[in-house]
């Protein structure tokens, strides 16, 4: 998928890393042209389970998803961080996606939303010495 340039992708990559860098949590992207005949929502669910990002030890996994086409995308977080965080924070991180996207730039739209749950994780979730990445850091490309 042509979406994102391989000099896009790495920024996006990067980006993730040093949100890593802060916390335990783990941040992964799902990125596609259409999300079909259901709501982004519902899509991202899916791609959580099948990415199986409630595997993670303190349940604390984070998924953006993009379906650049449709112009709509979702965040989600597992059990562990929908216990700690507001849910005025994901519609924040949000609005401050949006501003980007508005004007075609997925790629730091992107980048504002991973730093800024990289930030919420970090309060929550701290890195530990001991901190393992359990889930890649690369960006999935979805089916659509």
């Amino acid at each position: 998928m042509a979406v994102l340039s391989a000099e896009e992708q790495e920024k996006v990559v990067h980006a993730i890393s040093l949100a890593e860098n802060k916390t335990s949590g783990e941040i992964r992207i799902v990125v596609e042209n259409t999300v079909g005949d259901v709501e982004p929502i519902t899509k991202a669910q899916q791609y959580f389970e099948e990415l199986e990002m409630h595997k993670t030890i303190l349940r604390n996994g984070v998924l953006i998803y993009l379906a650049v086409a449709d112009h709509q995308f979702a965040i989600i977080g597992d059990a562990g961080i929908d216990q700690n965080v507001q849910d005025e924070f994901w519609e924040s991180t949000k609005d401050k996606m949006v501003s980007f996207f508005r004007k075609g730039d997925y790629v730091n739209g992107l980048i504002e939303g991973i730093h800024e749950v990289g930030e919420q994780l970090k309060q929550f979730f701290p890195r530990k010495e001991d901190d393992i990445n359990e889930l890649p850091n690369d960006i999935y490309f979805g089916k659509h």
